[in-house]
């Protein structure tokens, strides 16, 4: 197979999937050190990353929300969410007008531990986005919004279900 030349688009496609995988990786990375920190299995504390996340942005997770978001079934999502409440991290409220419906919040006393530890990835995100101008910014979100959605269509049709001769995950 013939490597592409350096300039070419083939190439610089390779460079920005490339990068992306990087970011995803180091992403993932970031979270496995977050969990270290608050002596928490990593995909518990995915989870509190994201309930922290949606709470910052005003739209507060339900545990199936959640569930969805770090593609856990809805029983493996329940054991983690018993467990980030027996260890205090978050409480399970009934804010809605319809009781039935969970919402899910971060506890005072962990809120502060996050902030100590993504304030320094805040803050240096947010010094270098400001090198682009508002224009490459929505660029970028166009971009990154268009990739989401192929991996979101990707994951819903062509990766549903398992291949021919490959057992369905546990859970699935």
């Amino acid at each position: 197979m013939e490597k592409p030349e350096l300039g070419s688009l083939e190439a610089q496609r390779d460079r920005l999937m490339g990068g992306l995988r990087a970011f995803g990786a180091n992403y993932t990375e970031f979270t496995r050190r977050f969990a270290l920190w608050l002596g928490l299995h990593s995909t518990d504390a995915a989870a509190l990353a994201e309930i922290l996340y949606a709470e910052d942005k005003g739209a507060p997770l339900s545990p199936a929300r959640l569930s969805e978001r770090i593609s856990l079934s809805s029983g493996a999502t329940a054991a983690l969410l018993n467990r980030l409440e027996a260890a205090g991290h978050i409480a399970r409220t009934r804010e809605h007008s319809d009781r039935r419906i969970v919402t899910l919040r971060s506890s005072a006393h962990v809120r502060p531990r996050a902030e100590e530890f993504f304030g320094p990835y805040a803050l240096r995100m947010a010094a270098e986005m400001a090198t682009y101008a508002p224009e490459q910014l929505r660029q970028f979100e166009d971009f990154i919004d268009h990739l989401r959605g192929t991996m979101d269509s990707l994951l819903s049709d062509e990766y549903q279900a398992p291949r021919p001769g490959t057992r369905a995950p546990r859970g699935a």
